[in-house]
């Protein structure tokens, strides 16, 4: 027996299908792109595309007063988290705040790995050190730090009045965008939050790297500089073997303007420990600031 399909029927379910598709975009999008504060467009000539930041200002903001400045990876992420422990903090320190500028990724294009990889590590991350012949792309975490050296920073300056209290926090791989930028432009950030810092890429190279500057560079640190390190302890092994590297290399390389601390969130797995970290790294920042002179 021949089955007839109404022609309308099949084209308003194609609709209805092309319909909810974009619904579903469109949702994706403004999850991703749109946040809850103010949302900037900058373009940018050094990655040669446009970026959006998003930035939360204090409840009290007041023009006329000078703020501290966080700056994190990876947009919404946890921005929720980040704005409460931010408000309690406040609360505690007598109205003190910061004003937090987080960056999303692009939507339309993997720009993750790209901008938070550092250029010593392929972009498609891997356990093994590379081989000589290896053609695979490094990360191109050098040019989105010099983004915010030289034209997000600037930026912010213009619009509002700073102090020289700054942070650069991240969670995997932007753990290990922040720890390249520690130890490539130590001097930028007084303060650098590393969450599940993905330092296992291309067999740890980025803890080598972190343990040779520690180990020679010393003159660095022309200021005080705090740095919190977390995991969650039921990470993958690789994670917590890295982890456990970075701990070493501090504990053997010792600073005399150089502040570190870290935690291991018991029962935590990855995505779990930056929802836990962020309160102690604010925390710890704070107490570092002080017993700064």
């Amino acid at each position: 027996m021949a089955i007839h399909i109404n022609k309308n029927y099949l084209v308003n379910l194609v609709f209805a299908v092309i319909a909810l598709s974009l619904i579903i975009l469109g949702s994706r999008y403004y999850n991703h792109y749109v946040s809850a504060y103010t949302d900037v467009t900058i373009d940018s000539k050094v990655l040669n595309e446009t970026r959006k930041i998003f930035i939360r200002l204090p409840s009290n903001y007041d023009a006329n007063k000078t703020y501290s400045l966080i700056i994190k990876t990876d947009g919404n992420f946890n921005l929720d988290k980040w704005d409460e422990s931010l408000t309690m903090l406040a609360k505690k320190q007598g109205g003190k705040q910061a004003i937090l500028v987080a960056i999303p990724n692009l939507f339309f294009v993997s720009s993750r790995n790209r901008d938070l990889v550092p250029p010593y590590a392929r972009q498609e991350v891997n356990t093994e050190a590379r081989l000589d012949d290896d053609t695979q792309p490094n990360g191109e975490a050098d040019k989105f730090l010099q983004f915010i050296e030289i034209e997000l920073l600037p930026y912010l300056s213009s619009k509002f009045k700073l102090n020289n209290n700054r942070v650069l926090s991240g969670f995997s791989a932007g753990g290990s965008f922040v720890l390249y930028a520690f130890h490539t432009k130590t001097e930028l950030f007084n303060g650098y939050f590393a969450f599940s810092p993905a330092a296992w890429y291309d067999d740890m190279t980025v803890v080598s790297k972190v343990d040779t500057f520690l180990k020679s560079k010393n003159e660095a640190f022309k200021q005080p500089t705090y740095l919190f390190l977390s995991v969650g302890g039921d990470e993958h092994p690789l994670m917590l073997e890295a982890y456990n590297n970075l701990e070493q290399t501090f504990k053997t390389n010792y600073n005399n303007n150089l502040l570190w601390e870290s935690i291991i969130n018991p029962n935590a797995e990855h995505n779990d420990n930056p929802l836990l970290s962020v309160a102690d790294a604010l925390g710890g920042y704070q107490r570092f600031l002080n017993k700064t002179p």
